[in-house]
């Protein structure tokens, strides 16, 4: 259900800002992006895991925060970051 050290690390480069990125907003959102799809998926099957429920909608609000922050202060990055990651507006 958690991602791998693999998994991470390749989002982590292929979305890092710089050579030692591995906190900007940019890698942030397409972790949380890969991690949401995992419990979406693992809630498919398992309907009644409430704590795994409450771990995705945590999930989502926080990637929803990290993009409310890149549309208010890096509008040109945000339709990036919307592209890289397939979300919508």
């Amino acid at each position: 259900m958690a991602l791998r050290r693999t998994q991470k690390r390749s989002l982590i480069s292929k979305h890092r800002t710089h050579k030692k990125d591995t906190g900007s907003p940019h890698v942030q959102i397409a972790i949380l992006t890969k991690e949401i799809a995992l419990l979406t998926k693992h809630l498919q099957e398992h309907k009644k895991d409430h704590s795994a429920r409450r771990g995705l909608l945590a999930k989502v609000a926080q990637r929803r925060r990290l993009l409310n922050y890149m549309r208010m202060n890096k509008p040109e990055e945000y339709q990036k970051v919307l592209d890289a990651n397939k979300l919508k507006r």
